[in-house]
């Protein structure tokens, strides 16, 4: 019993932590900082820029990052397969910069969880975030999105299923999202491969690694979407591609090679071995 009341208590103060008013202040230095950077020329890399207050890795810095180089006019979300909403690419936002949104996911423990979370911790001067239970599918994201009230020109796209992302994301029309963040398969290394859409899968499915897209078919998404790779978190499977025309000087195009660095990706290589020879498209 003490153990857990130790850890209940460790929790908590790690969750009130990313409310101390120096996280924000300091993001929001780090915001002008940059802005300032990008006008004289002098932006560091996009790796240099990492860190964590909400996201699962350091996805908080980076996408702070690139919302200080290309502004933040569109402060609207969309996170499919957001768990909770919690450790998520867009609480950040959220709580220290103002935006609103959506959050999606198929457990309905995790949407109660979530709105359970942010009905505890309101952001002081904006709405609360919406959110929906439903698995997502080609056939009815749109629907979903549009049912939230959403539609048109947004600042992030986040989606994370486990599954079908390449097919969700090649399927959504009502949102024009500036900067796109998505899970990747590394396993299936340089292949440009894609495992065939499943209205019906559900994590695991006949073998944990088989679903979703390579690296290389969903950077072939992208572009085909009007997108280009700028980045990845650290382990290098969840990509981050940002709308051409959005600042195309300072937030170079990378290659899929460039971001696939880390030791664990050359292992998870092995991972693909028992399945190679599985169905699957052409990305």
């Amino acid at each position: 019993m003490i153990k857990n009341l130790l850890k209940d208590k460790f929790l908590i103060t790690k969750i009130r932590n990313r409310f101390i008013p120096s996280v924000q202040i300091t993001q929001r230095q780090l915001f002008h900082q940059y802005s300032q950077m990008a006008k004289k020329g002098e932006l560091p890399s996009l790796n240099d820029t990492g860190y964590r207050v909400y996201s699962q890795f350091e996805e908080d810095g980076k996408l702070l990052f690139i919302f200080s180089v290309i502004g933040m006019k569109h402060k609207i979300f969309v996170e499919i397969g957001s768990d909770d909403g919690v450790n998520s690419n867009s609480a950040n936002l959220y709580f220290n910069f103002g935006w609103h949104g959506l959050f999606i996911d198929g457990n309905p423990k995790s949407i109660k969880r979530g709105v359970k979370f942010f009905n505890k911790y309101p952001h002081p001067w904006y709405y609360k975030p919406k959110f929906i239970c439903d698995k997502v599918t080609r056939e009815n994201v749109n629907e979903l999105i549009e049912s939230a009230g959403y539609r048109g020109k947004i600042g992030l796209l986040s989606i994370d299923i486990d599954g079908n992302d390449y097919w969700v994301w090649d399927a959504i029309t009502v949102i024009d999202p500036q900067v796109v963040i998505i899970e990747t398969h590394n396993e299936f290394g340089m292949n440009n491969i894609v495992v065939p859409y499943d209205p019906k899968y559900f994590y695991p499915g006949k073998h944990p690694i088989y679903h979703g897209a390579s690296p290389v078919a969903m950077n072939r998404l992208a572009n085909k979407k009007g997108y280009r790779l700028v980045g990845a978190n650290e382990l290098g499977f969840n990509f981050i591609f940002v709308k051409n025309g959005l600042a195309d000087k300072e937030l170079p195009e990378v290659t899929v090679e460039s971001v696939l660095t880390h030791p664990s990706v050359e292992e998870g290589y092995k991972k693909f071995e028992p399945i190679k020879d599985w169905e699957y498209l052409e990305g």
